[in-house]
């Protein structure tokens, strides 16, 4: 059994848009007679998942036990912003049973476990669990994980040969590190598209995992709590391909944030969005808009040309009504001007 005098942690993983605040919402919601805290870390300067997470705010989970920590990764600011955030956690009263890290999509997991072996607070919490989750669609399609046959085979032939991209290697340390799987979003992918999912991930799990599908985030918080892993102990056991000395950065993404004046058509906005997923390889859009007549705030939240947005909450009285996106590609596809001018246009041009 886990040392019940150590505070359980579950960090959530995950690529960018694959359902991380879906599900921390739903176990807000759902904690299982929990008090929780929470610790969401975004890469961009926009808290759009904060906020989400502290307008779910309940008794077991009041907007006080949810830290953010924007634009930072936290694998790699662990002294100046994880172990602060740790301790005023647990100086909270009354103190949380269980804390949820929901870390970028771009985080490594490996460098957090490592952290819980810090003096400050290794005597006081313990990893219970690393949970990834997986957009099976994204997955099934080999975005995210290439053929590791014929990566290998072509290796064999060509020492110089690298395959690997910058988003697999996030992928692939994520799996490596994980627990759990949470396959989301299965409905998209469908039987066929969840099965090749399945495949891809245990050929890239260096020991067997637990895979579940998930929709909507709905899943019994018994099969995400007690999993009583004490991950900070077995990191031997979770390879990634960073173990060797060297520093991790994320100079191979890259992001914007872009100001946008109230929109007429939000139809606009999401075929602007639409094309720059295709012309420009962008990752992830997440953010707001206004829009003229609605009293209402339009939550924006895309994975490439796919998008989802939805009016989240009011306007508040003397809130500018204006837009905010945070975009996310590598660094190659961030072309300032050209998505600035974009998006621009479909709220300035309706006509468009």
């Amino acid at each position: 059994m886990a040392d019940l005098t150590k505070l359980p942690v579950t960090v959530i993983t995950g690529f960018l848009g694959s359902g991380k605040t879906t599900l921390v919402s739903h176990l807000m919601r759902n904690p299982g007679g929990r008090r929780l805290a929470v610790v969401v870390n975004e890469f961009g300067d926009v808290g759009v998942d904060g906020e989400i997470l502290r307008g779910c705010a309940l008794p077991d989970c009041p907007a006080e036990n949810i830290v953010e920590l924007a634009n930072g990764c936290i694998c790699c600011t662990v002294a100046d912003d994880f172990i602060p955030t740790i301790e005023a956690l647990l100086a909270l009263e009354p103190r949380p049973d269980h804390i949820l890290i929901e870390t970028s999509g771009l985080a490594l997991p490996k460098p957090l476990l490592k952290a819980f072996d810090w003096p400050q607070i290794r005597a006081r919490i313990t990893v219970d669990g690393v949970i990834a989750l997986a957009d099976a669609e994204a997955v099934a399609a080999g975005r995210f994980a290439p053929d590791v046959a014929a990566v290998d085979a072509q290796r064999a032939a060509d020492e110089s040969l690298d395959h690997e991209t910058p988003l697999s290697e996030v992928f692939e340390d994520q799996i490596a590190c994980a627990d759990l799987v949470l396959l989301t979003k299965p409905d998209l992918a469908g039987p066929e598209g969840v099965a090749r999912a399945r495949e891809i991930i245990a050929a890239e799990a260096p020991r067997p995992l637990p895979v579940v599908e998930v929709a909507e985030g709905a899943i019994d918080p018994r099969v995400i709590f007690g999993l009583e892993a004490a991950a900070e102990d077995d990191l031997a056991a979770r390879p990634s391909h960073h173990d060797t000395p060297h520093d991790h950065d994320h100079e191979d993404f890259g992001s914007i944030t872009i100001d946008l004046p109230e929109l007429g058509d939000p139809a606009q906005l999401v075929y602007a969005i639409e094309a720059l997923a295709r012309s420009h390889d962008i990752l992830r859009v997440k953010g707001y808009a206004a829009v003229t007549g609605k009293p209402m705030r339009l939550l924006v939240q895309a994975v490439g040309g796919r998008v989802r947005h939805q009016y989240d909450r009011m306007w508040q009285p003397g809130e500018p009504r204006a837009g905010r996106l945070v975009v996310i590609a590598e660094q190659g596809d961030i072309r300032e001007d050209e998505i600035r001018a974009a998006l621009s246009r479909a709220v300035l041009d309706p006509a468009l």
